[in-house]
């Protein structure tokens, strides 16, 4: 039976017949890697210490036996690398998959495949490198959780500040005001001041107030009594009665209706509401968070928006940044994607190849996390196994938004070259200012102007600490 390093020393002579493969084997054993080779009836012929480790078979109990007995991959049924390589004569590289081990545990692999040739240039089997990528999967992980707050992913300074503010607001029952535009996450900020509350244990309850007609809007806010129209054929509560002791959300509230403007002032500065059908008033005991995908300032000044209403819900501001400008969050945001998919739908998609990342890194998402979440979903999807391609992602992402690099060029794209292009969009927004881009980025300065030198990134001449 002959492994890489026997089929190394054929031809050799007489005296070298046993110290070349010896020694080719203590160089395999002393790799970080497993390796392992097949002959072409698919038996194992090499087998070094790390795949033992890796896999928790011995070297003993895999010579000889069929491969796919022994290396339980999960591409090995529908796109085996090995079978890729010895059928094209081409190399897979870096391919990630999950191997199961002796035990049943799934470990996280690197792997890379290639032909075994003979001296005369013959094919004579495959050989298959994998490393363990169980603590890089770890560190993933805990990176993720370190950034995550209730279900709020980023690392970037404008997303810091808003995990920052959170837990200040929910401590005071003053209405908040949420500000950014559609797709950032505005719900799930609203259900994180509600969640850090002393009203956590009360319901929180959402309404769209743009989905709604004024007299729709009405009866859902406040309820109706029996009789109050045609109908009307039982008491129904209000979404404000729904959520007493708790929270009420009240989503695009830039698109109700004047008069409904006028209603929703009273109930801001009495906290009193009147259910249709009936002139009682009724006292509400509920923290209001508000939102808008539009600047509710702006439109006070237009005339669009009720002046004494917008200083009645501005009371407190937090504003959700679009996701372009906070890049840096978007390799989180996919890894979260991926681990909450991957647990719904039982399937082993556990990365996304640097060319896919590239392109999910190039383009400006108008419709921000919501859109980056669909197009994920959409990725996940296509693929089977594995680690997500350019090719598994939605046609029209390809020449999208102004930043859009070449796809040829993209799929070239090492995490290096990706890692300049976030830092130099991030100079590019900053205006050179290194500090500030250091802060969006999320690293300390001088870890910035470290990876400026490495990286060999232009700079200009003015460090635009002037422009904040």
């Amino acid at each position: 039976m002959t492994g890489p390093c026997d089929h190394a020393s054929m031809g050799s002579r007489s005296d070298d017949t046993f110290v070349k493969p010896l020694i080719c084997r203590m160089i395999m054993d002393s790799v970080a890697a497993g390796i392992f080779t097949v002959d072409l009836d698919w038996n194992i012929t090499f087998f070094n210490r790390e795949a033992e480790r890796i896999t928790g078979i011995s070297s003993d109990e895999a010579l000889g036996q069929y491969w796919a007995d022994i290396v339980h991959a999960s591409d090995a049924e529908e796109d085996c690398a090995l079978k890729h390589s010895l059928r094209t004569g081409e190399p897979v590289i870096n391919r990630a998959i999950y191997l199961i081990d002796k035990k049943g545990q799934r470990i996280p692999v690197s792997i890379t495949t290639a032909v075994l040739r003979d001296e005369q240039g013959q094919v004579i089997g495959c050989v298959e490198s994998f490393r363990d990528l169980s603590r890089v999967e770890e560190l993933q992980k805990r990176l993720l959780s370190q950034y995550t707050y209730e279900d709020i992913i980023g690392r970037s300074a404008s997303m810091r500040k808003v995990f920052e503010l959170l837990p200040v607001v929910a401590e005071s029952d003053s209405t908040a005001l949420i500000e950014g535009a559609s797709g950032t996450g505005k719900e799930l900020v609203a259900r994180a001041i509600h969640n850090l509350s002393s009203r956590s244990k009360k319901p929180f309850v959402a309404i769209n107030c743009g989905a709604l007609p004024d007299t729709l809007l009405e009866s859902e806010l406040f309820g109706y009594k029996k009789g109050a129209f045609t109908g009307a054929d039982r008491d129904k509560p209000g979404r404000f009665s729904l959520a007493e002791g708790g929270t009420i959300f009240l989503d695009e509230i830039a698109d109700i209706s004047p008069a409904m403007q006028t209603r929703m002032l009273r109930v801001l500065q009495e906290r009193v509401y009147e259910v249709l059908g009936s002139v009682t008033p009724v006292k509400s005991n509920v923290r209001i968070v508000v939102a808008s995908n539009q600047s509710l300032n702006k439109l006070v000044q237009e005339g669009k928006f009720r002046e004494d209403l917008f200083y009645r819900v501005n009371v407190i501001r937090i504003e959700l940044p679009p996701l372009r400008d906070r890049r840096v969050d978007i390799p989180l945001l996919i890894d979260h994607f991926l681990h909450r998919f991957n647990r719904l739908k039982g399937k082993d998609i556990h990365g996304v190849s640097p060319g896919a990342m590239s392109v999910l890194m190039s383009h400006d998402y108008p419709g921000n996390v919501r859109e980056l979440e669909n197009i994920v979903e959409h990725a996940f999807v296509l693929c089977s196994s594995g680690m997500i391609q350019s090719r598994h992602l939605p046609p029209w992402l390809e020449g999208a938004g102004p930043s859009a690099i070449n796809q040829d060029m993209l799929g070239r794209m090492t995490l290096e070259q990706i890692e300049k292009m976030a830092i130099t969009d991030a100079l590019r927004r900053q205006k050179g200012n290194r500090h500030a881009a250091a802060r969006e980025l999320g690293i300390h300065p001088s870890t910035l102007f470290r990876k400026i030198k490495s990286l060999q990134i232009d700079l200009p001449d003015r460090d635009g600490r002037n422009n904040n």
